[in-house]
């Protein structure tokens, strides 16, 4: 499987960093740019350098123009506009995507490394077909029973494209590191029918042993930090560019947030850290995994991972079997 090429989303904000420097040296402040290129709103400029609009050509041509950038900046930022607006040609490394997933499988393209932790979920990169459907077909019914707009994808849709994101964890070149710390309460019984929750398990099972993932499991008493309690799911993305921005996700129950900003990255950094001090290790979680995914489901096998490659050969911690594709 070739390496993702850059999200629509990730081109959008280094654009817009560097169209912020730019600016910057040229000493102009944003006013004065709306004054010289005549634009209406001084709104356009700021969602051109906050990542948040599709680039229109004309404008960062004219930008470029105002800046005197020179030739071979121009060549590249002009590369950045076409791809930050190539959500088509993007999409085509998908097999399916809607829209709620969209957000999450931008952030994940060209990421060199993904920090997770969710209290109460397993992340969507590491969730089963079955799992996946429970936790959509609850969230659907909440919508439904508050009365919101009713949703266009069918969830077996919603369910392939939430699957289609996690095959950048089995890229054969290029695969991100990817750490997560995943709560004990989240992976017990309120989680899931018995045989949804066993098969999790399993796939965890599987995923722990894979070269570029460390999973940790928080038990459910172990203090974090000097008593820290964090407040919401979040994920880490660092991209394998150096000069793209680190993101932050935040995680709410309906509406999710991102952020490139410094201070905020830097404090989830430090729970992060704590978080996985406080774990279980990733060779004390790959036992707790296999105890209790041998507890749970008895029979059931770990023999997969969601759109795994036929023979993709595990060597670690002493495993020898393989990943089939599901």
């Amino acid at each position: 499987m070739p390496p993702a090429a850059p999200s629509p989303i990730l081109r959008r904000r280094r654009l817009g960093v560097e169209l912020r420097r730019l600016r910057e040296t040229a000493h102009l402040t944003g006013d004065q740019v709306i004054d010289h290129l005549g634009w209406a709103s001084a709104s356009k400029l700021s969602r051109l350098e906050n990542g948040r609009s599709r680039p229109d050509p004309q404008d960062v041509r004219k930008l470029l123009d105002l800046y005197h950038a020179d030739e071979a900046l121009r060549v590249e930022l002009l590369g950045f506009t076409h791809e930050a607006g190539d959500i088509r040609g993007w999409l085509k490394s998908y097999p399916a995507m809607t829209q709620q997933q969209r957000g999450f499988a931008e952030l994940e393209a060209g990421c060199a490394e993904i920090s997770e932790y969710n209290p109460v979920l397993v992340p969507g990169l590491l969730q089963t077909t079955g799992y996946a459907r429970v936790r959509i077909s609850s969230a659907r019914l909440v919508d439904q029973e508050a009365g919101g707009p009713e949703v266009e994808e069918d969830i077996e849709t919603e369910i392939k494209a939430r699957l289609a994101r996690q095959s950048l964890l089995l890229r054969e070149t290029d695969a991100p590191r990817y750490t997560a710390v995943l709560e004990e309460t989240a992976l017990g019984h309120r989680a899931g029918p018995p045989k949804v929750l066993g098969e999790q398990l399993a796939q965890l099972c599987e995923l722990a042993m894979l070269p570029n993932v460390t999973l940790h499991v928080l038990p459910r008493d172990t203090p974090i930090g000097r008593w820290y309690l964090p407040p919401t799911a979040f994920s880490l993305y660092r991209f394998a560019d150096p000069l793209d921005p680190e993101t932050l996700a935040i995680e709410g129950g309906f509406t999710d947030v991102m952020s490139t900003e410094a201070i905020a990255l830097n404090r989830y950094k430090v729970v992060f850290e704590w978080l996985c001090t406080a774990a279980l290790s990733a060779t004390d979680t790959l036992s707790w995994l296999m105890e209790s995914s041998g507890r749970l489901s008895g029979a059931v096998i770990p023999s997969t991972v969601v759109n795994g490659p036929a023979t993709a050969p595990v060597q670690r911690r002493g495993y020898s079997g393989r990943l089939t594709e599901r």
